[in-house]
């Protein structure tokens, strides 16, 4: 599933090409998780404003049209084309332009296109009320991790994924923050104390930060914008390397499943 650093990338890779381009057509494919909320025809002419990014949604404004909110789903792609080629089976959802073409390629059609007249307007503004802070606000700090996990008897690593405390820990990189803090995965998040909080957000910083810069992950078939993979899987240290030795301390990397989801951590290094 893209995560915030695949959606920022991909966000990056078109924003500046679209922004400022006029709407000349909007083609529809298979239903995606929701129906858009809009007559196509009403958006034809409008401009595109700068794109936005919210956890893992996308904000398209379109002046005087409200905007479309984007997810990728489970998933899902976007692809700025400078031409336009026939769909294929798995393009929902095609936003023409006078300077290309926004195309969105969803096999499992878990990713969804909505429009709302303003972005703290319904449905985007239901949809959006939940997250969490970002990674990279200010304001996201240790004692604001700390308090949001106090009182929780999850595990501190679910309590990550939930995405109502800070946004972007997604299952990757939870699993590299939680090691690079030191932390193990399995401990009840209400347990965490005060500086190992700290030390838990700023890895979060850290590994977000470490996977924007290497173009984000590439496990099977994401891509930016522009067809270009992510290289972050070539760095992680404990994420998808069960078996194999830890390269701090060489103990052996292991996997359980937390929430459905697989975690892996070095036993060694990540304390409870």
């Amino acid at each position: 599933m893209p995560e915030l650093p695949e959606v920022e990338v991909t966000r990056r890779s078109f924003a500046g090409a679209i922004q400022g381009a006029r709407v000349t057509g909007l083609r529809l494919g298979k239903p995606l998780r929701w129906p858009l909320g809009a007559d196509p025809e009403t958006l034809l002419g409008s401009r595109v404003g700068a794109v936005q990014r919210r956890g893992k949604y996308l904000w398209l404004p379109l002046e005087g049209s409200g905007g479309l909110l984007m997810h990728l789903g489970m998933s899902g792609s976007l692809a700025f084309l400078g031409g336009t080629p026939a769909p294929g089976a798995h393009d929902h959802f095609d936003l023409h332009t006078d300077r290309g073409l926004l195309r969105l390629t969803d096999p499992r059609r878990f990713g969804a296109v909505v429009w709302a007249p303003a972005l703290d307007a319904e449905p985007v503004s239901t949809l959006l009320g939940g997250l969490g802070l970002e990674p990279f606000d200010e304001r996201f700090d240790g004692p604001h991790l700390h308090a949001g996990l106090s009182g929780r008897r999850v595990p501190v690593k679910q309590a990550l994924l939930a995405g109502d405390i800070v946004v972007g820990a997604g299952n990757i990189y939870a699993c590299e923050a939680l090691f690079l803090a030191g932390i193990d995965p399995r401990l009840p998040a209400g347990k965490l104390s005060r500086p190992r909080a700290s030390r838990l957000a700023e890895a979060v910083r850290t590994v977000l930060a470490q996977a924007l810069e290497a173009g984000g992950t590439t496990l099977r078939d994401f891509r930016d914008a522009h067809g270009v993979a992510g290289s972050f899987q070539m760095q992680a240290q404990v994420y998808g390397r069960e078996g194999e030795a830890c390269r701090r301390c060489g103990a052996a990397i292991r996997r359980i499943v937390q929430g459905q989801r697989s975690t892996f951590y070095c036993p060694s290094c990540q304390k409870r």
